[in-house]
């Protein structure tokens, strides 16, 4: 039994879900970061490539059917992300104590944890998909960490009309289709307990992300390695599941596809491309992603590192170092988040079991 255990496991890292049209959102999500990335290529100002990143995130929230749900979705989605890239510039500029290392990473994990379970909240009762807040995570924990951002105005003009631009192109396919263009889907009533757990999720994310934090700043501090919030990212992963087996999974396929992701990055640093070809390889990173992700998390990964890894090393350039910031901050992100998924799975059992309530044996899907 448990060698048929270990056989599902392995199969599961490249076994494909069913597709559902992702190379459309593959399109808009890699058209939606490469226009402006390659727009501030042109005019010099690569210092404001980060905020045009993850203005870009909103085209991520893009997955879902009908040019007017997309619509709301995405409106909802780039309207948070603006308001999460605004208050890290705020703390980075103005509370963040740069001078100060020791004192700037507890800053960074104490604002990012509450930044982790407010986002949580608001994409809960948002109806926004993916749920969760690790894209806001990252976000507010890597602009706020920089010391020294772009202009305020500059930086915040690029986020919006990144964002804009991505709920353009999630709109533009509505050209042309006008009958289709007013067909929604209205949002049911929140039930009590879709709204309990939405608040429950919330303190999940706050223990996980404030925990991976802490231990990044203390473990992580002394194998030396910087990017706290790559921990709190990674903690944060094995959250979404429907099932105890299904989260540790995701655990799992995210340590072992950074790990395999390493190897496309090694290769990147290694032939050293001019800059243009990094937006060009982000972009594509960002196509194969958005490809994989819904089908298979572990060979997502693959991508997505080198794509977080350019994105964030675009200024100061391609180094060995972050790879072995990424690797480290990951094991322990993804080690609290897994654990913290057992722990809960375990109390959870035994309070049903006190309530006389005998727990169904969870199923794979």
């Amino acid at each position: 039994m448990g060698l048929e255990k270990l056989k599902d496991s392995v199969a599961a890292l490249v076994k494909l879900g069913p597709a559902r049209k992702d190379h459309w959102i593959g399109l808009r999500t890699g058209v939606g970061v490469f226009a402006p990335l390659i727009t501030l290529f042109a005019v010099d100002r690569l210092d404001l490539v980060v905020f045009a990143v993850f203005g870009a995130f909103t085209g991520v929230y893009g997955r879902v059917d009908g040019y007017w749900n997309r619509l709301r979705m995405q409106v909802r989605s780039g309207a948070l992300f603006f308001v999460v890239i605004a208050l890290a510039l705020a703390a980075s500029y103005w509370w963040i104590d740069h001078a100060n290392p020791e004192v700037k990473q507890w800053q960074i994990v104490g604002a990012t944890t509450l930044v982790a379970g407010a986002c949580s909240v608001l994409v809960g009762f948002m109806r926004l998909r993916p749920g969760g807040s690790l894209f806001h995570i990252f976000a507010f924990a890597a602009i706020a960490s920089i010391p020294e951002p772009a202009p305020f105005g500059e930086a915040l003009l690029v986020s919006a009309l990144t964002v804009l631009l991505s709920i353009a192109i999630g709109a533009a396919g509505a050209l042309g289709q006008w009958a289709n263009v007013w067909k929604r889907t209205p949002l049911p009533p929140l039930s009590d307990n879709v709204r309990r757990a939405i608040w429950w999720e919330g303190l999940f994310y706050i223990l996980s992300a404030g925990v991976a934090g802490a231990l990044a700043n203390t473990v992580g501090s002394r194998l030396e390695a910087g990017h706290n919030y790559w921990a709190m990212v990674a903690a944060v992963v094995p959250l979404v599941g429907h099932t105890t087996t299904l989260r540790i999974r995701r655990g799992m396929h995210r340590m072992l596809g950074t790990l395999a992701g390493m190897i496309l990055m090694a290769i990147l640093i290694f032939l050293n491309p001019q800059v243009w070809v990094l937006l060009a390889f982000n972009a594509l990173c960002q196509f194969m992603a958005e490809m994989l992700v819904m089908r298979n998390y572990f060979l997502a990964q693959i991508f997505i590192t080198p794509m977080a890894l350019v994105g964030v090393s675009l200024v100061t350039g391609l180094s060995g170092a972050v790879m072995y910031d990424r690797v480290i901050e990951t094991l322990i992100g993804c080690a609290v988040g897994m654990l913290g998924v057992l722990l809960g799975s375990w109390v959870g059992t035994i309070l049903k079991r006190r309530r006389g309530i005998v727990p169904k044996r969870e199923t794979e899907i």
